[in-house]
């Protein structure tokens, strides 16, 4: 690290790209060679690949020592990988990237100069998302426009992890000790001045994405129930509206049976109701459920994740 220069740290998670390394690691380059004023760092979190990825990432650390790996133990999960790599950084501001090039090295420049000039968040937002699948595109639409509208904490549309982060912004991300992490809300919770660039999402440059559906829809949930209660809420209010539909028919019934008489009502009425308003119990006790699931596992107060080893020497930060 030269003195009196900033660097800048790409923290970058791995799992499972081998296919992507050398790809990845000579675009980042080649875009360090446009910033000739500036340290670059690049933290890469292999986070439990089962291929070769862990192989390529040493071998372009040992010819590049701006290159260090973190390997942890097991796969933990991305968020934990980003945080890993928060935690790990030591540059002046933090780009967090996908591997895949989805996300363009070649926005980094133009981060920098929003960055240099006053800018402390710089988000990358993705413009142009036809490189993704319609389920993809459509399902995330649908979960900013929910999440937004139940949550005080608005997350910016068709923003990613991409984004560069002043050194104060990941000092404040790094005091939130939760370990259910839903980096997207964390990184819009903390706020700072704040700065918008558009880009084309590409396709991948290899490997397959890592998220099915079923990781899509646990990963919004997990979004959702980290930064709201309102779902507890909606759930109160449908208990209170089906009591007091039941209390007003109640009322009806009673009156009829005083005035005509007893009535013997067939029974496929009765089934359809004790149905639905069980099917809307269990409902309601599954949204309870997962608030006391993150209750539960974030009283365990166990690490968020675990590091087997660490590759490459980690570098002092400027006084």
């Amino acid at each position: 690290m030269t003195q009196g220069r900033k660097t800048i740290s790409l923290i970058v998670p791995f799992h499972d790209e081998a296919g992507g390394v050398s790809l990845f690691c000579d675009a980042v380059c080649a875009v360090f060679a446009q910033l000739p004023e500036y340290d670059f760092e690049v933290v890469c979190i292999d986070d439990g690949s089962s291929d070769r990825t862990l192989a390529g990432l040493m071998r372009v650390a040992e010819r590049d020592p701006r290159f260090r790996i973190i390997e942890f133990s097991r796969n933990f999960g991305k968020e934990a990988a980003l945080t890993a790599g928060m935690h790990e950084a030591t540059g002046d501001a933090l780009i967090p990237i996908d591997a895949d090039l989805q996300d363009p090295p070649e926005l980094i420049p133009d981060m920098v100069a929003a960055w240099r000039d006053g800018a402390e968040v710089v988000l990358a937002r993705r413009a142009d998302r036809s490189s993704d699948t319609f389920f993809k595109r459509n399902s995330a639409a649908l979960f900013y426009r929910l999440h937004n509208r139940l949550s005080a904490v608005q997350i910016p549309e068709n923003v990613g992890d991409f984004r560069l982060m002043d050194r104060a912004v990941v000092d404040a991300l790094k005091q939130l000790p939760e370990r259910h992490r839903f980096m997207k809300g964390l990184f819009a919770w903390v706020g700072f001045r704040t700065v918008t660039l558009d880009y084309v999402r590409k396709p991948r440059v290899a490997d397959k994405s890592k998220f099915p559906g079923w990781k899509l829809w646990n990963f919004a949930l997990e979004g959702i129930t980290s930064f709201s209660v309102v779902p507890l809420r909606i759930w109160s209010g449908i208990g209170a509206i089906g009591a007091l539909i039941t209390f007003i028919y109640g009322l009806v019934i009673v009156t009829r049976t005083l005035l005509l008489g007893v009535d013997v009502p067939g029974y496929a009425s009765l089934l359809v109701v004790v149905l639905f308003f069980g099917s809307v119990q269990l409902i309601g006790i599954g949204i309870l459920g997962e608030y006391v699931g993150r209750t539960y596992m974030e009283s365990k107060n166990r690490p968020l994740y675990i590091v087997r080893k660490r590759h490459g020497a980690k570098r002092g930060r400027e006084p």
